[in-house]
């Protein structure tokens, strides 16, 4: 098994996303987790969502997992909805299983968007940044990836490149 995971966030197990995962991943360096396969519901104060498939993937990822990438279109000038509730249960690993959440320190943290274009609007990355802080866990770094129709742009390409080896 290898200890680098992409964690993709797409309402379309196929599309766009998926792409740039498969580029990022042409090396075959990467597991990838598909989180649409996966019924995760938000997150509840009483915990009543923890029967769902968030802690068991949680714990395969932090016994298997040095480093998770997030990859994640943009919708509405933030991160896919499918993400966001994947964020927010990650409250579930600060009170309810936080013996695990404190296996989260020390792992590293990156993330990769895309869209149709060149567009990212200033902080877009400020929730992956402040959690990465907030867990203890190192942040690599970032970046914006776009189309040039059906094709991943060249410049997105160059930039995915050396977003690989930074990770």
């Amino acid at each position: 098994m290898k200890n680098k995971v992409i964690i993709q966030a797409s309402a379309n197990s196929f599309g766009n996303t998926h792409k740039i995962i498969n580029f990022l991943n042409s090396d075959n360096s990467f597991d990838v987790i598909d989180l649409k396969t996966k019924n995760i519901g938000s997150f509840e104060y009483d915990f009543s969502n923890a029967n769902d498939d968030f802690l068991p993937l949680m714990e395969h990822i932090i016994k298997n997992y040095d480093t998770i990438v997030f990859a994640t279109p943009v919708y509405w000038y933030s991160m896919s909805g499918i993400l966001k509730y994947f964020f927010d249960r990650m409250s579930d690993l600060l009170h309810f299983k936080k013996e695990l959440g404190r296996k989260l320190r020390g792992k590293n943290m990156a993330m990769i968007s895309n869209s149709g274009e060149n567009d990212l609007k200033n902080g877009f990355e400020m929730p992956f940044v402040e959690s990465a802080k907030y867990l203890g866990m190192n942040y690599l770094g970032n970046i914006h990836t776009w189309f040039n129709g059906e094709e991943i742009a060249t410049e997105a390409k160059d930039k995915i490149s050396a977003f690989r080896k930074l990770i």
